[in-house]
């Protein structure tokens, strides 16, 4: 036997779209399922709530053969079950509930929650998207937990190796093509960009903040291997761009917005329990 929960909710979106039109007077009859006339009002709202748009011919076909199955697979297990219908109205107003919170919100945070309002939060916050950034290189030889200690010696070998060249006057970014395993930046002569503090590596950034520009640091241990570092350009304030940080500004501003209205809204009906 079906259960009892699974045949609830096989009449719930039926349920919720005829309660946004009871009169079947209103509107034309487009289908009949068993005795149920289906209005175009009734089938006009359940496109609306499956947000179907209204010059989508093809879809809107589509949605029609699977709105009528829908019902033609209610009233069948109807006949054939013996429904709690405290339980299906239970869980249709439960429903109703739960889709008036959704559409509400998502209308009231669009307004709310614009372009415009995301960009002035940007600017008048803009200390929470400023962080000091050096702008560095490096040379790595790296290492990993499963190597024996000859071979993590032979990486710090190489370090050391580089380290050497460039006391003798090598270029960094020749020297970094040449030695360091990370092919990436090494391609860019060792080329990092800006680097905010922490990143990476705790040690790495730490030594590389107190060098001066231009200064390249002796070879150290961190979680990759082993690195020396470079700073190009000295630690300045840089903002993070808009569009970076977008997403994160609306996820605030959604999150406020929401909270506001939810007591604004409580605040106009009296709840009491008895």
């Amino acid at each position: 036997m079906i259960g009892k929960h699974y045949l609830a909710c096989a009449f719930i979106s039926v349920a919720m779209v005829a309660g946004c039109s009871n009169d079947q007077s209103q509107g034309d009859v487009i289908a009949t399922v068993g005795d149920e006339a289906i209005t175009d009002t009734q089938f006009d709202a359940y496109l609306k709530f499956k947000n179907v748009p209204a010059d989508n011919s093809a879809r809107r076909d589509k949605e029609l053969e699977n709105y009528l199955q829908r019902e033609a697979l209610a009233a069948a297990i109807a006949q054939q079950e013996q429904m709690d219908e405290a339980l299906i109205e239970a869980e249709v107003r439960e429903f109703r509930k739960q889709a008036l919170l959704s559409r509400y919100f998502d209308t009231y945070l669009a307004e709310q929650v614009t372009e415009q309002a995301i960009k002035n939060y940007y600017n008048s916050h803009i200390d929470e998207f400023t962080e000091e950034k050096a702008h560095l290189a490096h040379i790595l030889l790296r290492t990993n937990p499963k190597m024996s200690d000859n071979e993590k010696k032979a990486q710090l070998n190489k370090a050391h190796e580089a380290y050497s060249k460039l006391q003798s006057g090598a270029d960094f970014a020749e020297v970094a093509e040449q030695y360091s395993e990370d092919t990436v930046s090494a391609k860019r002569g060792g080329d990092l960009g800006w680097v905010k503090q922490g990143a990476i590596d705790a040690n790495f950034t730490a030594q590389a903040f107190k060098l001066d520009a231009g200064e390249y640091s002796e070879p150290m241990a961190t979680t990759f291997g082993y690195h020396i570092v470079k700073q190009l350009e000295a630690p300045k304030k840089i903002n993070e761009p808009y569009e970076n940080v977008k997403g994160k500004i609306r996820h605030i501003l959604r999150q406020a917005a929401k909270e506001a209205e939810y007591e604004r809204l409580q605040a106009l009906v009296k709840v009491e329990t008895k």
